[in-house]
């Protein structure tokens, strides 16, 4: 029945994984910003005092990062277990910069045994046109960018890999367990994030849908032509060209679920959020699975047919779940991410 359906589809053929990145940040998301010359950290702490009914660590660091005489810098949220050993971590894409957040249940993530580190997306660069905010304005004179320039969600998957960089700097993280994630908008960056950075061993990305997680040949809710039109600036200027016909794009998303192979991805859904479309959410999981077969991986296992409410797909190296309810990022999808992380981490504390 999968199957049948994805023929339907007509999806472009699987590349290497260099070539399927290099269609990608040509023609949707822009090529991101370069790495710093230099980078430096500056923590206070503790950022919460008792956090955690003192079970974690609480800081707040400003990550300041340097091209030659120009300057950026963005704060991140920190929050460890104090529990002696290396923990495994989320760097989590937000919306907001609160700890805890109704996006993130921190004691919940601490009890768990993981840490976190979060920060505000708005805090890198404006989610709106005006590419003389933040991080763009440094990047761009007079707020112009190139054709394949990166558009906002580049930029924010930029600066996750900048809190990884930070993150290599604490010894009580578990840098083979490190898990980028985000909800919506910040799912499809967690998923760039971890396309285009190795050292995210988990991509999770929840209720990501259009130009995220969710096929777009056949998928209902939001189209590439709606997405476009309502936020042309999360993508590079090339990717507006395909608005009109979508059926002609060089790719599709299950270029990006490839492209994190043969690391793990972890997919969320919701019931109701038929903007996002869980039925092409989870067909990019199906499609995928062949590639990561190819690297000597479990793909994805599933049954032979379209998700219900309950589902949990935990067993391969791609996962995925179906939650009641509506567009949301809630302590039922971290309580089951957190499950999926902890059945596949031996693997990575093997290699």
């Amino acid at each position: 029945m999968l199957e049948t359906m994805l023929k339907e589809r007509k999806l472009p053929s699987f590349l290497e994984r260099e070539k399927m990145l290099k269609v990608l940040l040509e023609e949707e998301y822009g090529f991101l910003p370069p790495v710093p010359d230099n980078i430096r950290f500056e923590e206070t702490e503790p950022f919460i005092p008792n956090f955690c009914a003192g079970k974690a660590i609480s800081k707040k660091t400003q990550i300041i990062s340097k091209w030659g005489k120009k300057e950026f810098s963005f704060p991140c949220y920190v929050s460890i277990p104090k529990k002696e050993g290396k923990h495994p971590f989320f760097v989590c894409i937000n919306f907001r910069d609160n700890v805890p957040d109704r996006y993130i249940p921190v004691e919940e993530i601490i009890d768990n045994g993981f840490g976190v580190i979060s920060f505000c997306y708005q805090d890198v660069t404006s989610d709106s046109d005006d590419f003389t905010d933040g991080l763009a304005g440094v990047l761009y004179e007079n707020g112009v960018r190139g054709k394949c320039d990166a558009g906002k969600i580049a930029m924010w998957a930029w600066a996750a890999h900048r809190v990884m960089d930070y993150a290599q700097t604490l010894d009580n993280l578990d840098l083979n367990c490190s898990t980028v994630c985000g909800h919506s908008r910040l799912g499809k960056t967690a998923l760039l994030a971890a396309a285009t950075d190795e050292r995210f061993q988990f991509a999770y990305s929840n209720d990501s849908g259009c130009c995220g997680a969710a096929i777009s040949r056949g998928k209902i809710g939001e189209s590439v032509k709606r997405i476009c039109n309502v936020f042309p600036f999360w993508f590079c200027e090339r990717f507006l060209k395909y608005k009109e016909c979508e059926e002609t794009m060089p790719f599709d998303q299950h270029y990006l679920l490839a492209s994190i192979a043969p690391r793990h991805v972890y997919i969320a859904s919701a019931l109701e959020d038929t903007w996002a479309d869980p039925d092409s959410e989870m067909l990019s999981c199906v499609v995928v699975s062949e590639v990561f077969e190819k690297y000597g991986k479990t793909g994805f296992v599933c049954e032979d047919r379209l998700p219900q409410a309950g589902d949990t797909y935990h067993e391969g190296t791609v996962g995925y779940h179906l939650r009641e309810g509506l567009h949301y990022f809630g302590r039922e999808d971290w309580l089951k991410a957190m499950k999926y992380i902890k059945k596949h981490r031996k693997t990575h504390e093997e290699c």
